[in-house]
């Protein structure tokens, strides 16, 4: 999709999810120009990883944890069509939400699950080939959900702010623990602003034990 195309494309989302969001909770974001710096431009900063990341530059999966209003994976699907969407979300009127935009847009590439993590990691185990977040859940409960959806040699993208490192250095154990193995964090600043944010990189490098994820309550009073 050429760059006119996508920004009336997000333009599109954009207002629909104005809209939306006079009747249901999906962002405290609500002026035009912050959604597109904050939501839209913000997601679309995973691209140069993404296309760093996939093999050959071609067909990939990410699935995207706690998706919301769709941050990032709308954006991304949007911007690369050859990218095979998951949108998963345990709220059902969010997900219908997404549906209802990717139904609009006339979107191929993206799937909306109604689902938690922990749950439907039961059934789609090591499927994709990217796991995104932009939740803010610590990062250790972040990778319990996530890395046990990612296959070998796969990513867990996760989005988070000033206090990157310092949730990376925390989640260290974690991460070795689910089969998952740091990179160096890739910052930025969101292009138009002075917001400057981290992913954290973290390659799946052996399978996850089969006993996580646990029950999601248990991921939050017990932390790897």
């Amino acid at each position: 999709m050429d760059g006119e195309q996508l920004d009336e494309k997000l333009a599109e989302y954009r207002d629909m999810l104005i809209s939306a969001n006079a009747v249901m909770n999906l962002t405290a974001i609500t002026a035009p120009g912050d959604i597109d710096a904050l939501h839209f431009r913000d997601s679309l900063a995973l691209l140069p990883i993404l296309d760093e990341l996939a093999a050959c530059g071609g067909q990939s999966s990410i699935i995207d944890i706690g998706s919301g209003a769709g941050f990032p994976g709308l954006p991304l699907a949007l911007a690369r069509p050859a990218l095979a969407a998951t949108l998963l979300d345990a709220r059902e009127r969010r997900v219908e939400f997404l549906q209802s935009v990717v139904s609009a847009l006339g979107i191929s590439n993206v799937t909306c699950i109604h689902a938690r993590a922990e749950e439907y990691a039961a059934a789609k185990r090591e499927s994709f080939d990217f796991a995104a977040a932009r939740a803010v859940a610590d990062l250790r409960e972040l990778c319990e959900l996530s890395l046990p959806l990612v296959r070998l040699g796969g990513y867990f993208l996760a989005m988070k702010g000033s206090a990157a490192q310092e949730e990376l250095d925390a989640a260290q154990n974690a991460i070795e623990t689910l089969g998952g193995k740091a990179h160096a964090l890739y910052r930025y600043t969101i292009p138009g602003t002075e917001v400057t944010h981290s992913v954290a990189i973290i390659e799946k490098i052996r399978e996850t034990p089969a006993e996580y994820p646990r029950r999601y309550k248990k991921i939050q009073t017990k932390p790897l």
